[in-house]
């Protein structure tokens, strides 16, 4: 899904350990098209210098503010938290060290919008949708999605959250984001959601009772619910529906033939799961319900 709140976010590192996420192809929208990127010789910095938005650079983009335990102290170059870990690990791969990736903001919203883009790809907890897909290129799976419950202590939906009672509840999210797919096609409450720019006007809405819960993916869900929201719960997850986060390109930009090849690599090597044990694991021992 996607997105946070709160401008406190403290710098928590979790250190825990977790069971494989991602799979190894997701749905990734297509190779990219004719060019280098892709063979071996052409997966390297040399090799991929006239594919890059600045030559010599890795230009990566994220939003403004970041949070854990995707990014740590709203600072994308220290290499800590899960997607900038990830993002470093992948420049590895293609021969780029620290100093040489670059990080831009773009936001979330405008991230999967049609047309050029001022980076290289995009790390932003953004699901691949085939709606999306359509505008902009996906890599494969680097993290598979389930979405979460989070409500107010003392909310009914705590103890009462059936198929039948999930209908009942009036929920908010943010625009555009599959939370609120979820919402709208799985859980299909018999009140409209309420809708909001930012995941900060949905946390504020829930903690003044004007909406009665979010959904939200589940790293992010247990991060608000512990360190950001007060009185705030995760009440629990759903079963996964297949989504997943994707690295993001320009439509057709056959650098995502690279990435991939470098994301199979890090799963394959074991470096995802190391990442993933150390930043994810406590956010994902939760029950899951059915929607």
């Amino acid at each position: 899904m996607r997105r946070f709140i709160v401008a406190a976010c403290a710098a928590v590192v979790v250190t825990v350990g977790l069971a494989a996420c991602g799979s190894s192809t997701g749905n990734g929208s297509g190779t990219g098209g004719a060019g280098s990127g892709g063979s071996a010789a052409g997966c390297t910095k040399s090799g991929l210098s006239h594919l890059l938005h600045t030559p010599g650079q890795l230009t990566v983009a994220t939003d403004n503010p970041v949070y854990p335990p995707w990014f740590v102290s709203n600072k994308p170059t220290n290499g800590k938290g899960y997607e900038s870990a990830i993002a470093y690990a992948i420049a590895a791969q293609l021969g780029f060290s620290k100093s040489q990736v670059v990080w831009v903001t773009e936001p979330f919203s405008s991230s999967y919008a049609p047309g050029p883009k001022k980076f290289d790809f995009d790390i932003n907890e953004i699901s691949y949708t085939p709606q999306r897909a359509q505008a902009v290129t996906f890599s494969n799976s680097y993290y598979d999605v389930q979405q979460a419950i989070v409500a107010l202590k003392g909310s009914p939906i705590l103890t009462k959250h059936s198929t039948a009672d999930l209908k009942k509840y009036l929920y908010g999210d943010q625009v555009g984001t599959t939370g609120l797919t979820y919402i709208t096609n799985d859980i299909q409450p018999t009140q409209q959601p309420k809708v909001f720019d930012t995941l900060s006007e949905v946390s504020a809405a829930l903690e003044a009772h004007r909406i009665d819960a979010l959904i939200t993916d589940t790293p992010t869900a247990q991060y608000m619910a512990s360190s950001q929201l007060k009185h705030a719960v995760l009440v629990a997850q759903f079963p996964s529906v297949g989504e997943h986060y994707g690295l993001l390109f320009h439509l057709g930009n056959p650098l995502v033939n690279c990435v991939n090849k470098a994301i199979a690599t890090l799963k394959a090597n074991g470096t995802l799961h190391q990442l993933q044990q150390k930043y994810l694991q406590i956010y994902l021992t939760f029950p899951t319900i059915q929607p």
